[in-house]
């Protein structure tokens, strides 16, 4: 069954181009991780599979959903979404529990009475995620990793059947880093599509099986990750000599030195 189908997107912007003639087509049961350099067309992507932002020309469709012809809002409601963005519009002053029932509804915060089934619920993903402890406390005093680690909750709080990370890992030192992709890589025992971007090759965890490599707009390579992730596909892309080694089913970059002899 196709989740994603991305036929020839290509995006102009005055003169420039963003994106030109991307395809992705994104099966059930496969986890995709999207990579490239700053400014390849990642977040541009992203915005179009949310449909909040619509290509100059090509289709999206999205669970069975052609954008443009469909109530997006309503697709929206099926896909849960995280960035940084999202934490920076988010309530600091508001109890933990509170930020993750948010996502029951797809509000930044409440205004009314929360049912007490929502808050049980948050309450809930909350100690799946080793933050029950906080659930009391204002969102602000929390670290920058346990902050993602909320934000998973409350994408977690409507069920979605796509998720997207958006480099959720950024600005997490090692130990929130490898605590953050731990909870992530017990996703997969979840029925939900799990599409992930990165600037770091290394958070690739075993869970995901498939890459989509970006480059000036264009989708250079897509496939399983062990034929993208080569040495060769990735010094294209990144314009440097660049090997690849594996350990615990997890990809690691080195950038070779100028004559050095392997």
């Amino acid at each position: 069954m196709s989740i994603i189908e991305l036929d020839s997107l290509c995006l102009q912007r005055d003169q420039r181009t963003i994106l030109s003639g991307v395809s992705l087509g994104i099966k059930e049961g496969e986890q995709w991780v999207i990579l490239g350099r700053n400014g390849s067309g990642k977040t541009t992507l992203l915005e179009m599979l949310t449909g909040y932002m619509f290509p100059t020309s090509g289709t999206v469709n999205v669970l069975g959903n052609r954008f443009g012809e469909c109530d997006v809002r309503e697709v929206r409601k099926r896909i849960g979404y995280i960035s940084q963005s999202l934490v920076e519009k988010l309530a600091l002053a508001d109890p933990v529990w509170e930020v993750v029932a948010t996502g029951e509804y797809a509000f930044l915060r409440f205004y009314q009475e929360i049912d007490p089934a929502v808050k049980a619920k948050a309450l809930q993903l909350l100690e799946q995620v080793g933050l029950g402890v906080t659930a009391e406390q204002p969102f602000g005093t929390l670290s920058q990793g346990e902050r993602k680690k909320v934000l998973l909750a409350r994408a977690l709080m409507s069920s979605p059947e796509v998720l997207i990370l958006d480099e959720p890992c950024s600005g997490l030192d090692l130990h929130e880093r490898e605590k953050l992709l731990t909870q992530i890589e017990a996703l997969s025992a979840r029925q939900i599509t799990v599409i992930y971007v990165t600037h770091h090759m290394e958070e690739i965890m075993p869970m995901f099986t498939h890459v989509a490599l970006l480059h000036e707009g264009r989708l250079l390579h897509a496939g399983p990750k062990e034929q993208v992730l080569q040495g060769s596909v990735l010094s294209e892309a990144y314009e440097l000599p660049l090997e690849v080694e594996w350990t615990y089913g997890r990809p690691w970059i080195k950038v070779r030195a100028e004559g050095a002899v392997k």
